[in-house]
């Protein structure tokens, strides 16, 4: 199998863990699948490198994950 076919099983996999985390009803769940995606994107972006405002959204899109995730699990349980 040729790198390039690999690449592009990487945005595809990116693209599966995006999708499903759009499907969740559970937040933390949700940040958290959005966040595999996101930094697969970002990889995959960083490989080819003609994808910079891809990157640039994921790269957001992961420090936002992140935030949001420490946030929910820091959050004393009631």
């Amino acid at each position: 199998m040729q790198s390039d076919q690999l690449i592009e099983y990487l945005g595809y996999i990116g693209f599966i863990f995006v999708a499903l985390s759009l499907s969740m009803k559970n937040i933390k769940t949700l940040r958290i699948l959005n966040l595999i995606g996101a930094l697969i994107f970002v990889v995959y972006c960083f490989i080819k490198q003609n994808a910079w405002p891809v990157f640039a959204l994921n790269a957001y899109l992961s420090i936002a994950n992140i935030y949001h995730l420490i946030k929910l699990y820091s959050k004393p349980k009631t």
